[in-house]
């Protein structure tokens, strides 16, 4: 009968096989800080409009309680490190910069399946039950992170390891077997400031605080309807998502390549013409980021960003855009599109 070091071993040299950067282990109960942490960030508002994030909080404070029968948490890495400076379309003012991680495939997919092989791989080698999380239930991946010893939460709040930088997709296997944890991993960000100078809206209140309310990424995806004028100009060409503070980070010296290659920026994405992005209908957006994560925010959020980038563009000669669209019947596209024409004129 093999012991449960044995089993550990194998199988991280399967998760390895399977395209995973890393894979550690920690107990669903080894993340007593993150109710405290979760009340804070909900009480002073920096949520915004993601109410979600205020719902089942027994659940996203306490892992334990997702699912009681769990002994251990099988978290893994998949990197997507960018093959290119990911910041060099931020330059390119009649260019619209996507992030990284939203260039290819959507991610959901893709690590999911092999968590999922994964997890038949270790039902079959020694029973049990399990259970698998990708970024769409209400589980603490980055605590979690740190408490297997994966990375640790760096000043920008996301999981940052000496090994694989800070370019990586987290997913984790809860399992009612009971497996050999792993130390959790110290922070080692030191007195390094440089995500936090990075960000263009200010979005951190302080090291390891994170204001979603003022963070690009929540504001180009998650916000609906208008976007505060204060902060459109700080939008700069950002159309969905933001790598600034990601990018920034010392410890991407060591990040590895992407395992994938469906996460490799599909035609056209790494640096799309904003006016050709602007022109685009429901139908068309639909077509256009058909099996992307961007397809979610759906086209009048998508157009709205555009035409926020446009604005920030200095081109006149996208004022023809901008003037088509003010009559959009969605109501944040053609306000978007008066506040461009305003900053164009």
């Amino acid at each position: 009968m093999q012991s449960r070091a044995d089993l550990k071993n194998r199988l991280v040299a399967q998760a390895r096989e399977e395209g995973f950067a890393a894979c550690r282990i920690c107990r669903p109960w080894d993340v007593p800080e993150v109710p405290a942490r979760l009340d804070a960030f909900l009480s002073a508002g920096f949520h915004g409009q993601m109410g979600w994030m205020a719902q089942r909080t027994h659940w996203r404070g306490d892992p334990a309680e997702l699912w009681p029968e769990a002994r251990s948490v099988i978290m893994l890495a998949e990197s997507y490190s960018p093959e290119t400076d990911p910041m060099e379309v931020v330059g390119r003012p009649d260019r619209g910069a996507i992030s990284v991680y939203a260039r290819g495939k959507d991610y959901h997919d893709l690590v999911k399946k092999r968590l999922k092989r994964l997890a038949r791989w270790l039902i079959a080698e020694a029973g049990g039950e399990v259970k698998v999380f990708v970024d769409t239930a209400p589980v603490p991946e980055k605590a979690l992170g740190q408490a297997s010893g994966l990375g640790w939460q760096g000043k920008h709040t996301n999981l940052v390891s000496q090994d694989w930088g800070n370019w990586a997709f987290l997913g984790s296997v809860f399992t009612t077997l009971d497996l050999p944890a792993d130390p959790a991993e110290t922070d080692h960000c030191g007195s390094c400031r440089s995500c936090l100078t990075a960000c263009p809206t200010e979005a951190f209140p302080a090291p390891y605080q994170l204001d979603a309310r003022r963070c690009i990424s929540y504001l180009t995806i998650e916000h609906k309807g208008p976007v505060d004028e204060e902060l459109r100009g700080k939008l700069g060409n950002r159309i969905y998502g933001c790598d600034d503070c990601l990018a920034a980070c010392p410890w991407n010296k060591f990040a590895v390549a992407a395992s994938d290659i469906r996460y490799a920026a599909r035609e056209g994405l790494d640096a799309p013409r904003l006016e050709e992005l602007a022109r685009l209908d429901d139908a068309a957006f639909r077509s256009k980021f058909s099996g992307s994560p961007i397809k979610r925010i759906g086209r009048d959020r998508f157009v709205r960003n555009v035409l926020y980038a446009i604005g920030n563009s200095g081109d006149p000669a996208l004022k023809s855009i901008t003037q088509s669209l003010i009559g959009d019947p969605d109501p944040a596209v053609a306000d978007a599109a008066r506040w461009a024409e305003q900053q164009l004129s």
